[in-house]
């Protein structure tokens, strides 16, 4: 069984695999100070709810964004995991993939393991939007190099900044906006932040279509916020929530 873990700044998302299947898939928040043991629990907590068992574990895949945390997942390996080999996302690992900008070591690993998983799929020029702490834009050219993005901020980050600015602005939930002029306050921050990232989607996805050469560049999504902004984006193909465990999985082939 493989392990493929996506360690994110806010969530880190683990998927189980049985060669290509993934048989189960959990989300737990991301915490920079946690130990290897307390990683363990974690999960083996997930694990024992579908009856296996982290013993059972033949290999992990780590692809981190948080730099202290690699350490640990050394250390679960070599306490945990008997005979398991540990193989972490960055340079020395085979991706499959030429990195074609100015400083290859800047490309985050969950970046290009996206990549990785949307050129297998449209086996062409392609892009990935993954909607995280911020919105990640990464493209592919038609010959399966990974060319560079675009980065701005996530959905989260620009909610918590207004409401903690804006001594009278409410927290809101990002449900859809019943019309674009607001009658209240809370309508009108609704209204401004969904149709406002879904119109910074498009015009940036327009950009980078025309500098992957025109034509019908296909758009993925993923991310914990996607569905609450894509349905209004015209440039996004399709949301999958799996394509970081999928790239992982593939780049685990690569090198297994």
């Amino acid at each position: 069984m493989l392990l493929a873990v996506d360690v994110g700044n806010t969530q880190t998302h683990l998927g189980a695999f049985r060669g290509a299947e993934l048989l189960y898939h959990w989300r737990f928040q991301t915490r920079a100070g946690m130990t290897g043991d307390e990683i363990a629990e974690r999960i083996s907590a997930f694990m024992g709810l579908r009856g296996m068992r982290l013993a059972d574990v033949e290999a992990v895949i780590v692809s981190s964004v948080v730099p202290p945390l690699g350490a640990q997942y050394e250390l679960l390996v070599e306490r945990y995991i008997e005979g398991g080999r540990l193989f972490i996302v960055g340079p020395g690992l085979r991706t499959g993939m030429p990195i074609r900008i100015d400083n290859p070591h800047e490309v985050g690993a969950d970046r290009l393991v996206n990549a990785v998983a949307a050129y297998e799929r449209f086996r062409g020029a392609c892009c990935v939007v993954d909607f995280g702490t911020g919105i990640n834009f990464d493209a592919v050219s038609a010959q399966g190099e990974y060319v560079g993005g675009a980065i701005a901020p996530g959905v989260e980050i620009s909610l918590t900044a207004l409401t903690e600015r804006g001594a009278r602005i409410p927290r809101i939930d990002l449900d859809e906006p019943a019309t674009a002029i607001g009658k209240s306050t809370r309508a009108a921050i609704q209204s401004g932040v969904v149709y406002g990232f879904a119109g910074l989607i498009d015009g940036v996805a327009t950009r980078i279509a025309e500098e992957l050469g025109g034509g019908d560049v296909p758009f993925v999504a993923t991310g914990g916020l996607a569905r609450a902004i894509v349905p209004f984006c015209k440039s996004i193909s399709e949301i999958d929530e799996l394509l970081t465990l999928t790239g992982l999985r593939l780049i685990y082939d690569r090198n297994a």
